[in-house]
């Protein structure tokens, strides 16, 4: 049985700073994997200071979606830090086409989405309302008969984020061991994983947080599991 997975995500480095380690595990096992990225991530940080950042950005997601041996890649083209409610249901809308449209007339398949943590890992509402839409798209695609398997969020441990953080936005500590259904270790990749979080270069500073607090713990990746 062929497994496709679809990573619905809300800014071009999401899946580089979060599941990448998981990514790049279920490709080498054969996994066919789609991205789909709600956002350019425009107002994200901008060290150079280009006046076409999200258009940057999304060119280094794909050069980071090849290089995890990503199948296709799909931006839906709204606005970095913009999304609501209604957005929501349409990026449902459109979550359930692309997934129709990529798996019609494959036979003997199972199908499994990933995103962030419904409380937004970070706690940015553009994660949420990424998230909610991919488990409302998961569960109207089973609800329509398609072979639906499971979607895995990726979340932070408790050991990662110990406390609440107002940084940013309000951050909730990570997941205790106990609501965490799934741990992936994926330190085998941990050099490409490197490669990956580097090519977003605009977001350089992600990525030295990232590997600071991640140390030697880079490539395991924690999930809550809906199935």
């Amino acid at each position: 049985m062929k497994k496709i997975l679809f990573g619905v995500f809300a800014h071009p480095d999401d899946e580089a700073f979060g599941p990448v380690a998981t990514l790049l595990k279920e490709v080498s096992e054969g996994t066919e994997l789609h991205l789909i990225v709600l956002t350019g991530g425009e107002n994200g940080t901008n060290p150079d200071n280009l006046p076409n950042l999200g258009e940057v950005r999304i060119q280094e997601w794909r050069a980071a979606g090849e290089l995890i041996g990503a199948t296709s890649m799909h931006h839906l083209g709204y606005i970095d830090g913009t999304l609501n409610n209604l957005d929501h249901l349409e990026v449902t809308d459109k979550v359930t086409s692309l997934v129709k449209e990529i798996t019609a007339g494959h036979d003997d398949i199972e199908i499994e989405f990933m995103s962030l943590d419904l409380n937004g890992y970070t706690g940015h509402i553009d994660h949420i309302v990424a998230a909610r839409s991919a488990c409302l798209a998961f569960y109207r695609l089973r609800e329509q008969g398609l072979p639906m398997k499971r979607i895995r969020l990726a979340c932070l441990s408790r050991e990662e984020n110990p406390a609440m953080n107002t940084h940013f936005v309000f951050m909730e500590p990570g997941r205790t061991p106990e609501e965490i259904d799934e741990t992936v270790d994926g330190r085998e990749f941990t050099d490409k994983i490197h490669e990956v979080m580097r090519l977003h270069h605009t977001q350089r500073g992600d990525y030295q947080t990232v590997t600071t607090y991640k140390g030697d713990k880079l490539g395991l990746n924690y999930f809550i599991v809906k199935e």
